[in-house]
């Protein structure tokens, strides 16, 4: 199926920032070499190393990942005239040549020989983002854009390095992409109905669309 890469992988440490906790792991930086990869317990991230500071609301099996895709970073370089580091955003891994946001909930991913990630949820932006970003109305702007990225959790431990494949092993085929839960959960609430059915979506955002609809 679809082949893409991995450009980087990007781990962020503790620090001082405008958060609920005051302290993030937002500023993720690339690292050299493999890191490994494995289920995250409440609030934790998969990726070894990696800070979670508000485990509440990040972090945890539904989330243990975060990829975004280097050719949205390329847009958002262009749209704000700024440079754009792989990791800006505080995702993990940085794809290339992956549909991040057209890949389907329950999608898989094999990277490297070994690590196995199931695509579980979009990114919703909050204020420690828009903090980090220091752009005006940064939450409507990302929002608007609705190229949120996506959380994804960890099926089969392994590693990941820079430079490894990304293949797309399953696709359920149902159609409920990131994209489209995006804005069902942001600026299109009409399309919630459409992914209430969708067991491999992240459980918190499932039952909220499946209260919203009845159903």
């Amino acid at each position: 199926m679809s082949l893409g890469r991995v450009v980087s992988v990007n781990v962020g440490v503790a620090r001082p920032m405008l958060a609920r906790t005051g302290r993030s792991g937002i500023d993720k930086r690339p690292v050299v070499g493999a890191v490994e990869v494995g289920v995250p317990g409440y609030g934790g991230s998969g990726f070894a190393g990696d800070f979670i500071g508000d485990p509440d609301d990040h972090g945890g099996g539904d989330r243990a990942v975060y990829a975004y895709a280097r050719e949205d970073l390329d847009w958002w370089r262009a749209e704000l005239g700024r440079s754009l580091a792989s990791g800006v955003f505080g995702e993990n891994l940085t794809t290339i040549a992956v549909d991040v946001t057209g890949a389907e909930i329950g999608e898989r991913w094999r990277i490297g020989a070994e690590l196995v990630l199931e695509v579980s949820a979009p990114r919703t932006p909050c204020r420690t983002f828009a903090a980090w970003m220091d752009e005006k109305r940064w939450i409507h702007t990302f929002t608007r854009r609705a190229a949120p990225g996506a959380y994804l959790r960890v099926l089969t431990p392994g590693s990941v390095r820079a430079g490894d494949a990304v293949q797309v092993v399953h696709r359920p085929g149902h159609g409920v992409t990131v994209g489209l839960v995006f804005r069902a959960i942001t600026t299109e609430s009409e399309l919630l109905s459409r992914i209430v059915t969708v067991d491999a979506l992240a459980e918190d955002i499932l039952a909220t669309a499946r209260r919203r609809v009845g159903a």
